[in-house]
């Protein structure tokens, strides 16, 4: 079995973006971080209609502002988790405490799981809420699809965060398995 805590074998090594870029987690952040972009786009670009008749732009929810809040307010601060998580993972190789790799991957754990909930939540909001939109507050038809696109990318974005989340326990499992092996075999773990 190689030595050094699980995925530090190169630790300290020079960093590899072919070897990121092909990690499953890695992917799944880049595919979560798209979805964000089309969420908070859809809703800022086409979320928000205004009739001659009114001088102020409503929400295209049900005319609620918190629906079209929400939607943004998730999509940005999701967009920006994928940033960080993107960060730690271009990181982590380099990280050769497998105490510090636990911390890094059951943060991971935490907040992939707290995503998929609040896109799971959003999704029922901004679902339920176009539902019970009035055909009269849109004649036209404007913005149907950037809000039809909202709430489907809010319900694929439950999905990528949970397999990030379910990602993140096998490589908790994977930690703690070569942090118990390293306890009973030490010198194993020397090179």
């Amino acid at each position: 079995m190689e030595g050094g805590a699980y995925g530090a074998g190169k630790a300290g090594g020079a960093f590899d973006p072919h070897t990121l870029v092909r990690q499953p987690h890695t992917i799944l952040r880049v595919v979560s971080w798209v979805f964000s972009i089309v969420v908070f786009g859809s809703i800022v670009n086409e979320g928000y209609l205004n009739t001659p008749s009114e001088g102020e732009e409503f929400c295209i929810y049900n005319r609620n502002p918190n629906a079209c809040s929400y939607g943004v307010a998730v999509g940005v601060l999701a967009f920006l988790t994928c940033l960080l998580y993107l960060a730690l993972d271009v990181y982590f190789p380099q990280i050769s405490s497998v105490k510090d790799r636990k911390k890094a991957v059951l943060s991971d754990i935490g907040v992939s799981a707290f995503w998929a909930f609040l896109w799971f939540v959003g999704f029922c909001y901004l679902a339920n809420q176009w539902q019970v939109s009035k055909p009269k507050d849109n004649p036209l038809n404007e913005g149907t699809d950037a809000a039809r696109a909202a709430i489907a990318f809010s319900f694929f974005s439950i999905f990528t965060w949970s397999l990030t989340a379910a990602l993140a326990v096998r490589r908790f499992k994977d930690l703690t398995f070569q942090e118990e092996y390293n306890t009973l075999f030490p010198s194993a773990a020397q090179p």
